[in-house]
């Protein structure tokens, strides 16, 4: 066998696909050059011929020596008869835990009795030997929105928490505006209410502003912190200092982030000297609660004040951080995180059956803190990122940190459950983007070699959401946009995700908007999204307008794609004018749950993102041109509503409302 063909056989056994199939059909082999990067990525080497012969012929006595699974996947709550056993006495504990939950004596096959969703470590010894297998116990679906509120149908309110104007916000939105404008869409009649991620920037990088390139999925974005609402203190923010940000027609988050932290700052001190003995009690169970993780994020925090915030640049060996700062770091997360359940609270108490909707980005910045945090989970020398398809004919790549599959698989996905707890804890919806990369993600090594398809553990990925989404009693919305393979979105159905109908995507032959009565029941339906045309942009081509105007297209391209968009806007029924027309669509939708962007309510032209761009478009900077508290009574809000209410998407409690 030549070593080419052992790189073949190895990187087949990781999971590395050999070819795919681009937008045009054509089919992308991987090179041997991408196989031994990705391999690098996983942890094996492959820096020499005789290490690829190696490495392989380890790989395979690894996997033939066992007697053992490395896991299963069973239903939770069911009894579960294996096909292996060999006589073996084993025990089960619960991961991290040293408590037996079951066990039995030898047998030829091993019996699991009915398990409470979780995951779980079986130790099985027979002849001498013990193996260990990671048992994943999920339930068979997750949860929906008729199990969870009642309701068939539901319409939420989408918004860009950072684009709140409010009498009493510094120029960005902020969690107390997420619990007004909460109170206000759930009053109307919205079942949710689904906003950017709330995912930690880092609170020493004053210039990262894409909610979608965290530092740290797991933690919370410290600047959307209300400086009026710290818990223990009574404070009104002094307004004046943040005089520029506030009257800015869009967000200076340098400026702002700068002003709010020294706020914050002056905040922990009056904390440390003021509190009240059951506040300082709240906030020492939160750090204890949170354990070494919440320390190790902290620390981070802590030591990017020191070394920058590129942790990849650090010493090999940094000094050790202040602990008054590691502490100051995870008081902000403690402040974050209740400013957060009280959001959702308000949106719960004003009668949203799910209330919160977040966003789980797909992945954290590679010098951030996750990537730091979790280390021996990272795949090294590669970035996430899509090949080309109908949203960027380009590609893409993100520049994001990617798990390595065998290291992610060997910490039984630890950091993974970590950070969708996180997001799940005060949410009722979430939105997991991309999650095509569940099935097999898109790797772009840092060597310039073409970017390819990996493999990921799909069945033990599934079941990880699905426990966590049960203990949180939360739905999850799958966003299954770009190259999707045969199957996966009935596969991903069948495991109970939502998927996600972007109607300006989803169009006939003829190139007309599709009708609302083809469009599936379980999906999330909206027109827009962060990253797509709003519904006016979409009907005067502005979009069309930033291509041309970024010479992404010619003179002669922009007039084809604005004569077949006055085509696409034209051929609407009726004499309704076109946002009009567009959310009645949305509201006659088969789709169990419809989203509307503020920025449609309205009428907003501009994108809140223009992907390929960073400062030539005002990407994540727009402000919306009311306040929160006149949002309330605006007309515009109330006639979106009326439509959609009209058509039973309101919840139970708004239409007793109505009736009393």
């Amino acid at each position: 066998m030549s070593v080419l063909d052992e790189l073949a056989a190895l990187s087949e056994l990781c999971g590395i696909l050999p070819r795919f199939y681009d937008l045009q059909g054509n089919e992308r082999i991987t090179p041997p050059e991408t196989q031994k990067a990705f391999l690098t990525a996983n942890g094996i080497d492959v820096s020499s011929d005789e290490a690829i012969h190696s490495a392989l012929a380890g790989l395979r006595h690894e996997i033939s020596d066992r007697w053992f699974p490395e896991e299963i996947v069973v239903e939770s709550e069911t009894t579960a008869p294996q096909d292996f056993g060999l006589g073996a006495r084993w025990e089960l504990r619960a991961d991290e835990s040293d408590s037996i939950v079951a066990e039995g004596t030898p047998n030829d096959y091993i019996t699991l009795p009915p398990l409470a969703s979780g995951v779980y470590v079986l130790s099985a010894t027979a002849s001498g030997r013990t193996e260990v297998v990671t048992v994943l116990a999920a339930p068979k679906r997750l949860p929906d929105i008729k199990e969870l509120t009642g309701e068939q149908k539901l319409w939420g309110l989408n918004a860009a928490l950072y684009g709140l104007q409010s009498s009493r916000n510094s120029g960005l939105g902020d969690f107390a505006d997420l619990a007004e404008i909460a109170q206000i869409a759930g009053e109307q009649g919205a079942g949710f209410l689904g906003i950017n991620p709330l995912h930690n920037m880092g609170y020493s990088d004053l210039e990262a502003i894409s909610p979608y390139s965290p530092s740290h999925r797991g933690f919370l974005n410290t600047a959307y912190i209300a400086l009026d609402h710290i818990p223990g203190l009574k404070a009104e923010p002094d307004l004046e200092a943040f005089k520029t940000t506030r009257i800015a027609d869009t967000v200076q988050y340098l400026s702002h982030k700068q002003t709010h932290n020294q706020m914050l700052e002056k905040m922990f001190e009056r904390f440390n000297a003021a509190a009240q003995a059951e506040t300082v009690a709240a906030f020492e169970q939160f750090k204890s609660d949170g354990g070494s993780d919440l320390e190790d994020f902290g620390r981070f925090e802590a030591l990017s004040e020191i070394y920058t915030t590129d942790w990849q640049s650090w010493p090999d060996a940094p000094q050790g951080a202040p602990q008054s700062r590691i502490r100051f770091h995870i008081w902000l997360q403690w402040v974050a995180t209740c400013q957060l359940a009280q959001a959702q609270k308000s949106a719960k108490a004003a009668g949203m059956p799910l209330g919160l909707y977040l966003d789980l980005a797909v992945g954290s910045r590679r010098d951030g803190a996750e990537s730091w945090c979790d280390q021996s989970a990272l795949a090294l020398g590669v970035s996430i990122g899509a090949p080309p398809d109908h949203l960027s004919p380009a590609g893409q790549n993100w520049n994001l940190a990617a798990f390595a599959p065998r290291k992610l698989k060997a910490e039984r996905y630890r950091p993974l459950r970590r950070i969708l707890a996180q997001t799940l804890r005060h949410a009722g919806i979430i939105r997991i983007d991309h999650v095509l990369g569940l099935n097999r993600s898109f790797w772009i090594p840092d060597d310039g070699s073409p970017g390819a398809y990996i493999r990921q553990p799909f069945e033990s990925l599934l079941a990880v959401i699905k426990i966590e989404a049960e203990r949180h009693n939360c739905v999850i919305v799958g966003e299954d946009l770009g190259l999707v393979p045969d199957g996966f979105r009935d596969t991903m159905r069948g495991h109970g995700f939502y998927g996600y109908s972007v109607m300006q995507y989803e169009k006939a032959h003829d190139g007309t908007l599709r009708d609302p009565g083809d469009v599936p029941s379980q999906v999330l339906s909206c027109f827009a999204t962060h990253d797509t045309p709003t519904v006016k942009g979409y009907e005067i081509g502005r979009d069309i307008e930033w291509w041309h105007k970024l010479d992404w297209i010619d003179a002669e391209a922009a007039n084809e794609m604005y004569n077949q968009r006055r085509g696409e806007v034209a051929a609407l029924p009726g004499d309704a004018p076109f946002e009009a027309s567009i959310l009645g669509l949305l509201a006659q939708s088969n789709a169990d749950l419809v989203a509307v962007q503020l920025d449609d309510v309205l009428s907003e032209a501009e994108a809140q993102n223009l992907p390929g761009t960073i400062d030539q478009h005002p990407n994540w900077r727009r402000k919306y041109d009311v306040r929160l508290e006149t949002l309330a009574n605006d007309p515009r809000l109330k006639a979106t509503a009326l439509v959609m209410n009209n058509y039973d998407r309101a919840h139970l409690s708004k239409g007793q409302t109505d009736e009393n």
